[in-house]
């Protein structure tokens, strides 16, 4: 059999409030919660829910023939359960069908791999906790954050007793094998690596409304005659994008949602292929190769060894710094710190210091400033000030208590 796997990436930043320098350590309000659940309910209208619809019916139409995955972040669920409680049921529906698998991930999106392996193993425990609570799941296959990956996480994530982990299939590592079998980390026993075909999920995900492409327009039967020329036995495609594809980043007007309804039709009508959960993919297939990643990547991954997430100057001090706070946070010892700390990790904020993306600004949806940068590190001077002050403060008085918003 051959076989194709569907991962949903979802995942929301709390967006912050412009605050200049003269704020500092006079307020301390750093997320900006209309803008943050306006974004919510955009996504949720546009994708969300129209896209979940179609998706159920799928699902039910096809029974066990059609599965999917999805990756959300925890602070997204905690969104949705704070402000969109009618998008958390729709996904519980989803799971409570059986054909649906949760991945397991950082709980704030965080870059925390790179830079504490404790506060990485803290989130993962925290995202697993409310999967479980709000889906009625456990996930036992972990994603990270924009695909970050190398072969220490591999055998990291294999020690805390995940069943695989799935990462970008890049050919200047693969060297013109194919990314359509389950690999292995060099070193590692047989942890199961599931790798992102590129060219396909890309079609769906960049190219499908590019007017000036030479397939479009994309239709489901023609993607899906893409799929079944992939007929390696035991082949499976992982397809792997933003779930915000489907209505937002590709409007309802070019077909998209008309190509996720089509689209397991499509595959299915191939009787050599299937849909299938990536657990089912590691249970059913022994790794026939070794994916060896000495130098970290990830699904923003071009030609050299790194990410647009932490590769200038402005990225790496304050990644420095956020990740440096962690002592000084946790003697704290309160859970609106913690948090408040957490969500200032989201690596969508250091995305959009990454020079290329300067130009979005001031159109950036997760900073109401010129310069993302310069907010941010008012904003992170603020707490470590304000932190430091609370933390002294503490030993005399022990029933203080710090609140951000």
């Amino acid at each position: 059999m051959r076989s194709v796997t569907l991962f949903f990436k979802i995942h929301q930043a709390y967006h912050l409030n412009s605050f200049p320098v003269k704020d500092i350590s006079v307020q301390h309000s750093y997320f900006d919660l209309e803008a943050t659940r306006n974004a919510l309910d955009a996504a949720a209208d546009n994708c969300y829910l129209p896209a979940n619809e179609i998706l159920l019916e799928q699902l039910k139409k096809y029974g066990g023939k059609f599965k999917i995955c999805f990756s959300i972040s925890g602070v997204t669920l905690e969104m949705m359960e704070q402000f969109r409680p009618d998008v958390l049921r729709s996904f519980r529906e989803l799971v409570r069908t059986g054909y649906v698998e949760m991945l397991a991930e950082t709980y704030y999106n965080s870059l925390s791999w790179l830079h504490s392996k404790k506060e990485f193993e803290s989130q993962l425990e925290k995202h697993t906790a409310i999967v479980k609570r709000l889906l009625g799941t456990v996930p036992v296959v972990f994603r990270n954050t924009e695909l970050i990956y190398n072969n220490e996480l591999a055998k990291f994530i294999s020690g805390l007793g995940y069943n695989g982990i799935l990462c970008e299939g890049l050919q200047r590592i693969l060297k013109g094998r194919s990314p359509n079998i389950v690999y292995k980390a060099p070193d590692n026993g047989n942890f199961g690596i599931l790798l992102r075909n590129v060219n396909l999920s890309d079609d769906i995900a960049f190219r499908f409304d590019d007017a000036g492409w030479d397939e479009h327009p994309l239709m489901a039967d023609k993607f899906a005659q893409w799929i079944h020329e992939h007929n390696e036995e035991g082949s499976n495609i992982n397809l792997f994008m933003d779930y915000e594809t489907f209505g937002t980043h590709k409007k309802e007007s070019t077909g998209i949602l008309e190509f996720l309804k089509a689209l397991p039709a499509e595959v299915l009508a191939n009787s050599l292929f299937s849909f299938t959960t990536p657990s089912e993919v590691l249970d059913n297939n022994y790794p026939k190769g070794i994916y060896d990643v000495p130098q970290t990547i990830s699904w923003e991954d071009k030609s050299a060894d790194n990410c647009v997430y932490c590769e200038n100057m402005e990225q790496n001090n304050t990644l420095r710094k956020i990740y440096s706070l962690s002592n000084c946070v946790k003697a704290a010892e309160s859970e609106n710190v913690l948090d408040t700390w957490g969500r200032l990790q989201a690596a969508d904020y250091f995305y959009y210091m990454h020079e290329g993306k300067k130009s979005l600004m001031p159109n950036s949806p997760y900073l109401s400033t010129e310069n993302p940068y310069s907010n941010y590190l008012n904003i992170l001077t603020d707490f470590e000030v304000t932190l430091i002050k609370y933390n002294l403060e503490k030993y005399k008085n022990q029933h203080s208590e710090l609140h951000f918003n």
